[in-house]
This record gives C-alpha cells, structure tokens and sequence, in this order.
C-alpha cells in the first residue's frame, strides 16, 4: 500500500489562534492582503491555506506546507510577515501557536507548482 506523505525537506504547519470579536473585520482584511501577498510572491509555500472556524469565527487555522526550510526563512523575515504579525498579535486573545507536523497520509496529493 502506497502512502501520500508529501516530499522530503518539506515543512507542514499549523498556527491557531483567536481573536477579539471586535477585531474580526480588520483581521479578515489583513489575512486576504497577506494570503494574496504569500500567493503571488512566494513560490516555495507550496500551500497556505486559512481557515475560519464556523461555530466561532474568531477562530482561526493557518495550514501551511513550505518546499524547504529555505522557504520558511524567506516567508519569516519579510516585512510582510511582519506587517502582518503587527496587525495580528495585539488582537489575539492568547499568543498565535505554531505547531510543525509530519505528514502521515492523505486521500490525495495537492498540487505542487
């Protein structure tokens, strides 16, 4: 039996947070300009993805699959990611958690560009 575990080097991550209710139309905006900015300027996030939770939409998951570490480095250190974080971090209720996973299967691959 064949396993879709992703390629070697690859990191797969995951941020989840929570937000003010009062905060949820500026964030909204802050993820689409930053998600926007991932997707046109960084080729090594093979896949960022946020998620809104439907029961409570002040919460929030960020997927993320970066090709090497060298990509997660050079998404880290842009102004963006800062800019990003100043908009952000204030209006969390707790501190933003990064947990990395290893990817044990899938039904399907996602396409890698």
């Amino acid at each position: 039996m064949a396993y879709i575990q992703g390629n070697p080097g690859e990191i797969h991550e995951l941020a989840r947070y929570e937000i003010r209710p009062d905060a949820l139309d500026e964030v909204l905006d802050a993820i689409h300009e930053f998600v926007a900015y991932v997707r046109d300027t960084e080729p090594g996030a093979l896949r960022y993805e946020v998620w809104q939770e439907a029961e409570q939409p002040t919460r929030f998951v960020h997927l993320f699959v970066w090709r090497d570490a060298e990509a997660n480095r050079i998404h880290g250190d842009s102004a963006e990611v800062k800019k990003f974080a100043g908009i952000l971090y204030p209006k969390c209720l707790e501190p933003v958690e990064f947990t990395e996973y290893r990817q044990v299967d899938a039904n399907a691959a996602f396409r890698r560009i």
